[in-house]
């Protein structure tokens, strides 16, 4: 449930108001169930997928993973009934649906959990069980690479844990991350898809900036165009190699000399992957229901990245422009940004997010700027590792702050943007969403 009533209780009401409204129309655009049923069809003993026919002839199996596992499933149970035969979910915790034939299990993320890595065994188990005239239906959403964790042999769950937590704290941008993850998984890279002798056809959400496929979930149904020497690059420059576990240095040494094996290198003819929603068709449903409501709406950039608070300057700057100078758009107006920022921690760190930090970051650039909102949040409702998604602030936030005895300078250097924000009642909590298309900033200027 949404805390709409707390968001609207000062301020710059009718601002955030409209912010909110673009925010739900973009979540609805990503919905990962009619994502689904617009993609897969079913006519005349044949599945259909965004036009390309596959013929039925055995058994029909779907393995679902990421955060929107469960409302993909369902749409495939609800369009495929008895032709489904059996089928696995794995999702983050508080984000199941019931289903009638395919079994859920809810793993950590962003940190994986024992139930990532036991989802991820009974997802190997059934791709081993489609024969050469079944179809094996791969669900893919934002997520994936937590929740569907198998590790190489000689790797402990303890280990990839830890190789997990200093990544994620390293500000590497997630295809960073995901390529170091890869190379330590026996799923990942395309190699989910080597286990399958029948058709195999994945339908994505993506959740990674420019929706490459090999990235997102770290692609375990595509090829993948990186290598050890790429892994082994990534972390020498986060400084992250030496602090690893040695069963990590040691896989990863094995793979530079050539003596495990790489990553799928080559497209398989019985595997089709197929990419149903994304950040960029997001924005672009905001964009439409603010034109919708009379405002010149732009859309900056669905590739948006960097340090959260410095990005979040950067973006403030162009809301100054524009409000003082109606250059480079005239207000009333609308400004739209997807994309995925970083926050690099390097100490001990408070509680918050990326689009928390750039919330807080950027009520130091809208102050006093009234008629000016700007909300920042991940479409799936977690933001980092809290029950936020982001935050909707405006020109009164940095004065209810203020008022609060909070210096943002002090909690941005601490990355505790939750306590701020919660305080300000600038904390955006929408609940679960069940999607994930990467995060989105929606500024109104009036």
């Amino acid at each position: 449930m949404m805390n709409r009533d707390e968001l609207l209780s000062y301020g710059d009401i009718k601002a955030k108001e409209i912010a909110l409204t673009l925010m739900e129309e973009a979540i609805k655009s990503a919905d990962p169930y009619e994502a689904v049923k617009r993609a897969l069809k079913v006519e005349d003993g044949k599945l259909i997928v965004k036009g390309k026919e596959f013929l039925i002839r055995g058994k029909i199996y779907v393995l679902a993973f990421g955060k929107a596992a469960c409302s993909m499933a369902k749409a495939v149970e609800d369009l495929l009934g008895d032709k489904v035969e059996e089928g696995i979910a794995v999702t983050k915790y508080g984000y199941s649906l019931p289903l009638k034939k395919i079994k859920v299990i809810e793993a950590g993320h962003p940190v994986p959990d024992e139930n990532s890595v036991k989802g991820a065994q009974l997802g190997v188990e059934l791709a081993k069980k489609v024969k050469e005239n079944d179809i094996l239906l791969v669900l893919i959403s934002g997520g994936g690479s937590a929740l569907f964790m198998l590790p190489e042999d000689g790797i402990s769950f303890e280990d990839k844990m830890k190789t997990n937590e200093l990544l994620l704290k390293s500000g590497a941008k997630i295809y960073e991350i995901n390529t170091v993850r890869k190379h330590i998984s026996k799923v990942k890279g395309g190699k989910l898809a080597k286990l399958v002798k029948g058709t195999l056809i994945s339908l994505i959400l993506s959740d990674v900036v420019g929706d490459p496929l090999e990235a997102i979930a770290s692609g375990p149904t595509v090829k993948d165009p990186t290598t050890f020497k790429d892994a082994y690059r990534i972390l020498k420059l986060y400084n992250l190699w030496d602090k690893l576990p040695e069963s990590v240095r040691r896989h990863i040494e094995l793979g530079l000399e050539g003596k495990v094996e790489e990553t799928l290198k080559e497209d398989l003819p019985n595997v089709h992957n197929f990419l149903i929603a994304s950040n960029a068709l997001a924005c672009e449903a905001a964009e439409r229901k603010a034109r919708e409501l009379g405002l010149n709406a732009h859309i900056l950039t669905t590739t948006l990245e960097g340090e959260a608070k410095e990005v979040a300057i950067a973006f403030g700057s162009i809301i100054e422009e524009i409000y003082y100078r109606s250059r480079p758009f005239k207000k009333p107006c609308v400004l739209i940004a997807g994309g995925e920022t970083t926050v690099t921690i390097e100490s001990e760190a408070g509680l918050g997010g990326p689009n928390q930090e750039f919330a807080l970051s950027i009520t130091r650039k809208i102050a006093n700027l009234r008629g000016v909102a700007v909300l920042a949040m991940d479409t799936d409702g977690t933001d980092g590792p809290t029950d936020a998604a982001g935050g909707l602030v405006d020109s009164y936030t940095l004065e209810a702050l203020k008022k609060e005895g909070i210096d943002v300078e002090e909690y941005l250097k601490g990355h505790n943007a939750y306590e701020a924000l919660k305080k300000a009642k600038a904390l955006l909590v929408t609940g679960p969403t069940r999607t994930n298309v990467n995060s989105i900033v929606i500024a109104v200027i009036l």
